[in-house]
C-alpha cells in the first residue's frame, strides 16, 4: 500500500509535518510495509515557510521584528538559492502571536510583515512569495507599509522615501482568500470576529477600511477595494496589490506544483488530507480540497481527517471517500488542542484505520 499525506496544519496545535509523523506513526505500527509518503502541506498561512523553504530548497534567515502589539520577537523567512524571499505573514503578524485576551485588531498591526519584506529588499532579494493566513490584523496592510518607510497622514500616503521607491521585485501571494476589502465579505466583517473585533470594533474597522482604500486609490490612481483577495489577512493582501503589484496565485496550487504532486500520486493507493477544523469552508479553496481535486484527476481516493468535523455529508457529497473527526465527540477544545493529545489521537487513528479499512474498501 502506498500513501500519500498531505495534512495541513491544525492551527495552534500541531504543525503539517508533526501531524504528518503521527498519522504515519500510527500507520506503520499496524502495516509496517506500507510506503507512506509526507510531505509538508500549506496553502499560505500558518505553516507556509516550512512548506515551501522545504519545497524550494531555502535557507532560513532569522532577524528581529516587531509583533502585532509592537513587541520585540525573533522571525524568520527563507531565502532560495536564486534570490526567491519566502515570507509567511503569520510569522510575525499571526493569530498565535497574541493570547486570546491579548487579540484586539483595532490595535494589531503588520509591522513586523513588513520589517521581514524590508530585510528581504535589503539582502538584495529579486522575486517573493508572501503568504497570507493566519493573521491577527485588520490594518489594511498600513503597519507593513510603514515598516517600509511609508508617511501616512489622514489623506495622503508618501513612498517617495520609502524602500518600495527603490525597489520593484515581483511579489506573489501565495492564498486563497477570495474576499474583496470593504462590505459585508470583506475584511472587518467576515475575519475581524475571528480575531477578537467585537460588533462595534467591527462597524470602526469597517470604517476604517472604507477610508483607507479612498486615500490608496488617490495615492495609486487605482480603486482596488474590490478586487478578489482585497481582503486577504486582514487587507494586507489590498496593500500588496495596490502598493507593491503583487499578483494572487492559490496558495495549495502554488506548492503542490512546486512539489510535483502529480507525479507522486503516480502509482499511490491512497491520499489522506486534513485540518484542525473540517467544514463546509473547507470546499472554498482550502488546503484539503485542493488535495482533493488533484488526487481525483489521478483516480486516487482521498479520506479527510480532522480534529473537528461538521457538515459531514456536504464534505462527502464534494469527493471525499471519507471523513474522520479524530477527537472523542465529547472532548472539549482546550483537551484537543494539547500537542501530545493530538499527537496521540492522530497516531491511534492511523493505527485504526489501517486495521479497519482497506484500500480495496473503496
Amino acid at each position: 500500500m502506498r500513501i500519500l499525506l498531505a495534512i495541513d496544519s491544525f492551527k495552534g496545535c500541531l504543525s503539517s509535518a508533526e501531524a504528518e509523523r503521527a498519522v504515519s506513526l500510527g500507520v506503520k505500527q499496524s502495516l509496517p510495509d506500507a510506503q507512506v509518503v509526507s510531505v509538508p502541506m500549506s496553502d499560505g498561512g500558518e505553516g507556509m515557510l516550512e512548506a515551501f523553504a522545504a519545497a524550494m530548497g531555502a535557507t532560513l534567515v532569522t532577524v528581529q521584528v516587531h509583533d502585532p502589539l509592537m513587541r520585540p520577537i525573533t522571525a524568520s523567512y527563507g531565502v532560495t538559492g536564486d534570490g526567491t524571499a519566502i515570507i509567511e505573514m503569520a510569522q510575525a503578524s499571526g493569530l498565535a502571536l497574541l493570547q486570546a485576551t491579548e487579540r484586539n485588531p483595532l490595535q494589531a498591526t503588520s509591522y513586523g510583515t513588513g520589517e521581514l519584506i524590508a530585510d528581504a529588499l535589503r539582502r538584495g532579494c529579486k522575486r517573493m512569495i508572501v503568504g497570507l493566513g493566519g493573521s491577527v490584523t485588520v490594518d489594511g496592510g498600513r503597519g507593513m507599509l510603514e515598516a517600509l518607510g511609508a508617511t501616512i497622514g489622514e489623506d495622503v500616503v508618501d513612498l517617495s522615501q520609502s524602500l518600495l521607491a527603490e525597489c520593484d521585485v515581483p511579489i506573489t501571494i501565495a492564498g486563497d482568500v477570495c474576499n474583496p476589502l470593504c462590505g459585508l465579505d470583506g475584511a472587518a466583517h467576515v475575519f475581524g470576529p475571528q480575531k477578537g473585533a467585537t460588533p462595534a470594533m467591527v462597524d470602526e474597522l469597517e470604517l476604517r477600511m472604507k477610508h483607507w482604500a479612498a486615500i490608496t486609490a488617490q495615492a495609486v490612481c487605482h480603486d482596488y477595494r474590490d478586487m478578489p483577495g482585497a481582503g486577504a489577512a486582514g487587507g494586507l493582501g489590498f496593500a500588496l496589490l495596490a502598493y507593491m503589484h503583487a499578483t494572487m496565485q492559490s496558495g495549495i496550487d502554488l506548492l503542490m506544483d512546486l512539489i510535483d504532486i502529480d507525479h507522486m500520486l503516480d502509482g499511490c493507493d491512497l491520499v489522506i488530507s486534513g485540518e484542525g477544523s473540517a467544514d463546509r469552508q473547507t470546499l472554498m479553496g482550502k488546503l484539503p480540497s485542493g488535495i482533493l481535486r488533484r488526487a481525483h484527476s489521478h483516480g486516487v481516493p482521498t479520506i479527510l481527517i480532522a480534529g473537528r468535523v461538521s457538515d459531514h455529508q456536504s464534505l462527502l457529497d464534494a469527493g471525499f471517500a471519507q471523513v474522520h473527526c479524530v477527537n472523542p465527540a465529547d472532548s472539549p477544545l482546550s483537551e484537543c488542542m494539547q500537542p501530545d493529545i493530538a499527537r496521540h489521537r492522530l497516531a491511534q487513528w492511523g493505527r485504526r484505520f489501517v486495521n479497519e479499512f482497506r484500500v480495496n474498501s473503496f
